[in-house]
């Protein structure tokens, strides 16, 4: 049974363990668990998995609202107690987040081992609440600490979509699908599902900077609510023929293969897709996050020479263009960051998560 809610961050993991265990195990019954309020609702079942609901609320929030999770808390891990009795769970693991602490207490409660993975390179509030009550601990990134336990550093697990990325096969398909030539250099920009207001404004700054230029082109994903915006602004702009800018990249796949380098944000899915389709990266963390967790996500790839790292309110035009800039014009530079990246990827994070959670359960 396994805990996947809220946001993407902690579905998306939990669907490629799912995927993991179906093939090492096609015998095995898989199972998720969440609350009706996130996102769970949709994707979950959209996968063909069954979904049990318990009613969980969130850390977020004050007063009278702040006053409820200790009750709420209580009653969803008895809820979560008697889906896992229901369902003869043998093993039940929480992908973090606020709807994997009743199963992770609900496990303790029913005698199920259980284990938690912690997609972050810092532990969130809720798995450091739930690591209290299972010795499991499994971890994205290698420097994640829980005090007084000890953690297995597994990876961030993926689909097999990205685990068995093959640039060299696809690479001539997704530069066509781009309609690039072999001279012209791809940067993708992109700010992920809501975009990014900060990276927008890097992309038309870059078009302006790069107006003329027929050996570079910017693919753009600025975001739906901001699309209509950009679009907009590009209309004006001297170098919107350079840049192609979508609402949606159906093919990430494509996106990767096709792009030379990358202007995103350093999420932890991101971040570890990144080192394995082994893609060049100029990563700009999130800034309002409260521990800087996507400073601490980008770490290890800037450690390695895979990513550079610019702060929020440095992503300018004047400041990331001469970073790609030079490395458009030195191809060897590029091929040196593509093995920084190699050295941080975890392919097979879904296969040893799922190994490890089959021998709980056994």
């Amino acid at each position: 049974m396994i805990a996947a809610g809220g946001t993407g961050g902690h579905i998306y993991p939990g669907l490629a363990l799912a995927e993991a265990l179906a093939a090492a195990a096609p015998q095995a019954t898989i199972t998720f668990t969440g609350t009706p309020v996130g996102l769970e609702r949709e994707l979950i079942p959209a996968a063909g998995h069954t979904l049990d609901l318990y009613n969980m609320v969130q850390f977020a929030g004050t007063g009278w609202r702040k006053a409820t999770v200790p009750l709420s808390l209580a009653r969803a891990s008895l809820q979560a107690r008697r889906i896992l009795r229901r369902r003869r769970a043998a093993v039940a693991v929480s992908m973090g987040g606020y709807s994997g602490i009743p199963l992770i207490i609900g496990a303790r409660l029913a005698g199920v081992p259980s284990l938690i993975h912690e997609p972050g390179a810092v532990p969130g509030k809720a798995n450091r609440l739930a690591a209290r009550f299972t010795d499991h601990l499994a971890t994205s990134f290698p420097d994640t600490r829980f005090p007084g336990k000890q953690v297995r550093h597994v990876g961030y697990p993926l689909g097999r979509a990205i685990t068995t990325f093959d640039r060299a096969a696809l690479r001539p398909e997704a530069r066509a699908a781009f309609g690039l030539d072999d001279r012209t250099a791809m940067v993708l920009v992109n700010g992920g599902s809501q975009g990014a207001a900060s990276l927008n404004r890097l992309a038309l700054g870059l078009a302006e900077r790069w107006a003329g230029r027929d050996d570079i082109r910017i693919v753009l994903k600025a975001g739906a609510r901001n699309h209509e915006q950009v679009a907009a602004e590009l209309a004006t702009n001297p170098g919107a023929a350079i840049v192609d800018l979508v609402r949606y990249l159906d093919r990430m796949d494509h996106a990767y293969a096709a792009a030379d380098m990358t202007v995103c944000r350093s999420g932890a899915g991101t971040v570890s897709e990144l080192a394995v389709v082994e893609l060049p990266a100029i990563l700009v963390p999130f800034p309002h996050d409260e521990h800087d967790e996507q400073v601490h996500n980008a770490e290890p790839l800037v450690r390695s020479g895979g990513a550079l790292l610019v702060r929020d309110h440095e992503a300018t035009a004047a400041v990331i263009g001469p970073l790609v800039e030079e490395r458009v014009a030195d191809r060897s530079l590029l091929d040196d960051m593509r093995k920084g990246m190699r050295e941080n990827a975890r392919p097979h994070a879904a296969d040893d998560l799922a190994a490890w959670a089959l021998e709980l359960a056994r």
